[in-house]
């Protein structure tokens, strides 16, 4: 069953019909259970694939037979490759590839892990439009993503990535890390994917049920749900909720939502073990509209898929979800166009009076203006489902894009922002992106922005949760306070970033109320809770709360040797390792990093540190050098240089090393605290005076920095230049009994 289509016509009897689905969810939720039914819950649940489906919900078999779904995967032939693979050849960045097919198998001729042309056969198709990708076998298990896909569209071939060469060895080329379809796509393309990665032999058995994306990977496991439908509980009339399926047309839209959203976010898994609470976190940590991925303002940048945007629109603070506009089952959306939002707005919104631009053209389309597209894999255009208002003001202000420029490319953002004061006036109705864009810029003023977006209670709670992330990086008071609240947030991923924010505060601020968490309900924020308290000595962990932490960090562990198959995955294992002290296996994850992306210079510069730790200070400079040689531009390498020298006792290349940092405008504020206190330690007051200046000038409020500047300046005697850092620092934090210290022997000299 669909829902029904959303209009004036329809009103009257659809409240008529959601007056009678009220009454029968009350029943089904409400109604005992007979000793048949609870035997049925108490059998394991099993897939039973598709064609079971097929008797009774033959009008979805047959949509979903036309779906993108059906065609995630398939198994080479003349029906599902799109490819032209009659001898053609295709020659782009440096590599010339030819595709043929011999004894009814399909080849790909191009270059290897070794830079060398191989033959390859296509085991699976991968998708089919806008572009088919093709997977190869390089491994017994082991399947790889081709960098050559087939336009769809304008058939021909295509590279993702056009005009970058990627040789041979690197994280990207079609035989690394980022193009492995075990630990990258399958999951999505696959009914009942599981994974099934060795960490000791570094190989896979990853199995399916289905090929494609069945009907079980949406509504769960199917063997309960028959079992009942065949029982004589049901011809009774004994109802149970959702009829032993995951997501049933009696859903809530949040878990409609929460059921796309695994496949159609970005988002990290957290076990292959799956907690069946309706509780989205307990399974999956989606990504946040920081900059990291996304623009200032939270619209998509990379490529974010849906998810994370439709949490921020006002589609889903009323209860819209996916299916209100593409049937589950085709995945098309239900009407064409504007009809597909005139299901509930009002049809004056489809006139030039509201675009302000004439019927037929892009101006004109809800889309165009609401949902602004990007194109991704080359060829692939998705559209932003926030669902904003043009802000062209913000973009005059900001340098954020906006709907309108997306079109008027010749044009100005001021031309657009003048445009639009002349049709609707000067005067902009508040939108959360005014606050997200001035609090991710982290400057002297991005705090009470931050903190204005945690107290706005109409504010979308993903909104929240980044807001949250971005006060990490301002080691306040207030900023402290502000999340420390968050961690009674009803939200588990505002809960979440709040606790992953605060390892940058001190731990005398958080400890005892961030304890609690690591016996929360949802498993994310316990690991979270876990990694932040694990941060502490242990006998600072009151007794009470021991066995919850070594609970905690058990899901923590597990969490983390999920992700051992990916390059990145390896570093965080050893970050883990590194901060319990158990420096061998940090070591042997530094590596098994770089030996998934020997460019991760991230996992080199942790290498470094476990090698410091380990008085091994010829193979931690060796390192650091390495990644200089590979990128000469990365200002920690340098910075880390600097430190390294600095125990080497070897001033002089110390200082050469930060400075070679500074002059990358590292915003490192560490950098700015570690120079700056050696200058200081020379005697060289006004170049350490300088440095710690331009640190504060990227964050004014970071209290080390304070600390240090006041302190350069107590040992010169220059009381009165202190005397103003001294005030700022007791402002950030008047309750501090050491600030309070300073400020008064500055403040009363």
């Amino acid at each position: 069953m669909t829902l029904p289509h959303i209009n004036k016509q329809t009103t009257t009897l659809l409240i008529l019909i959601v007056l009678g689905i009220a009454t029968v969810t009350l029943f089904d939720y409400c109604s005992p259970k007979s000793s048949k039914e609870d035997a049925i819950a108490k059998e394991p649940n099993e897939f039973v694939g598709n064609e079971a489906c097929k008797s009774c919900h033959q009008g979805e078999y047959n949509l979903w037979k036309q779906s993108d779904h059906f065609k995630a995967m398939q198994l080479p032939n003349d029906s599902t490759v799109e490819g032209n693979f009659n001898g053609a050849t295709f020659h782009a960045d440096g590599v010339t590839s030819s595709f043929s097919k011999r004894d009814g198998k399909y080849i790909i001729n191009t270059e290897g892990a070794d830079g060398k042309n191989h033959d390859y056969e296509v085991k699976y198709t991968f998708g089919y439009f806008p572009l088919q990708q093709y997977l190869i076998e390089t491994d017994v298990g082991k399947l790889q993503a081709t960098r050559l896909s087939w336009d769809a569209r304008q058939k021909k071939w295509f590279h993702q990535y056009a005009g970058k060469k990627i040789p041979a060895g690197d994280w990207l080329h079609w035989t690394g890390n980022a193009q492995n379809w075990n630990t990258m796509c399958a999951e999505c393309h696959s009914t009942n994917l599981q994974k099934k990665y060795d960490i000791n032999s570094d190989t896979y058995h990853t199995t399916f049920n289905e090929i494609n994306v069945s009907c079980e990977s949406c509504h769960g496991a199917g063997k309960h749900h028959i079992t009942y439908i065949q029982s004589d509980a049901y011809k009774q009339g004994n109802k149970v909720a959702h009829s032993y399926l995951d997501i049933s047309s009696s859903s809530s839209a949040l878990e409609h939502v929460q059921t796309c959203a695994p496949c159609h976010s970005v988002k990290t898994n957290i076990s292959a073990n799956k907690i069946n609470s309706g509780e989205f976190l307990d399974n999956y940590i989606p990504a946040i509209p920081t900059t990291e991925r996304f623009y200032a303002d939270g619209q998509m940048r990379d490529e974010d898929y849906n998810y994370t945007n439709f949490l921020e629109s006002k589609m889903f603070a009323h209860n819209v979800s996916c299916n209100n506009c593409h049937n589950p089952h085709s995945g098309k959306l239900y009407l064409t166009g504007n009809q597909v939002c005139l299901q509930c707005h009002a049809p004056s919104y489809n006139t030039p009076a509201h675009t302000f631009h004439a019927e037929t053209t892009t101006g004109s389309t809800c889309v165009g203006c609401h949902m602004p597209a990007s194109t991704y894999m080359g060829n692939d255009i998705r559209h932003d489902h926030s669902f904003r208002v043009p802000r062209p003001d913000l973009s005059v202000k900001y340098g954020t894009p906006n709907a309108c420029n997306n079109c008027h490319k010749d044009k100005t953002a001021t031309w657009a922002a003048s445009a639009v004061d002349k049709w609707y006036g000067s005067k902009r109705k508040y939108h959360f992106a005014e606050d997200l864009i001035a609090g991710s810029l982290l400057n002297e003023g991005s705090e009470g922005h931050l903190l204005k977006l945690l107290s706005d209670t109409s504010v979308p709670a993903i909104i929240h949760a980044t807001a949250a992330n971005y006060l990490g990086n301002i080691g306040t008071g207030n900023s402290t306070n502000g999340l420390l609240a968050c961690l009674k947030d009803a939200n588990a991923q505002v809960r979440y970033e709040a606790l992953r924010s605060l390892q940058n505060h001190p731990a005398e601020r958080w400890l005892q109320q961030a304890l609690p968490l690591l016996n929360d309900k949802v498993r994310a924020v316990r690991i979270a809770a876990a990694s932040l308290i694990q941060t502490i000595p242990d006998a600072d962990v009151p007794q009470e709360y021991k066995a919850q932490l070594s609970q905690a960090k058990g899901e923590l562990e597990n969490h983390l040797l999920y992700q051992a198959d990916f390059a990145h995955g390896n570093i965080l294992i050893g970050d883990y390792y590194h901060t319990n002290n158990n420096l061998p296996e940090a070591e042997r994850f530094y590596k098994r990093a770089l030996q998934k992306d020997s460019l991760a210079s991230l996992a080199r510069l942790s290498l470094a540190t476990v090698y410091s730790a380990e008085h091994k200070n010829k193979e931690a400079m060796a390192a650091l050098q390495l990644v200089v040689r590979i990128d000469d531009k990365n200002d920690d390498a340098w910075h880390s240089i600097g430190l390294l020298y600095v125990e080497m006792k070897q001033e002089a290349l110390a200082k050469a090393a930060f400075e070679k940092a500074v002059s990358l405008h590292s915003h490192n504020t560490r950098l700015y605290y570690n120079y700056g206190l050696l200058l200081q330690q020379e005697g060289n007051i006004a170049k350490s005076v300088s440095i710690l200046q331009k640190g504060l000038a990227l964050q004014p409020n970071d209290e080390s920095l304070l600390y240090a500047i006041i302190f350069t300046y107590a040992n010169n005697k220059q009381t009165q230049a202190a005397e103003g850092y001294a005030k700022r620092l007791y402002g950030l934090d008047p309750d501090n009994g050491q600030y309070q210290q300073i400020y008064q022997v500055f403040h009363l000299r």
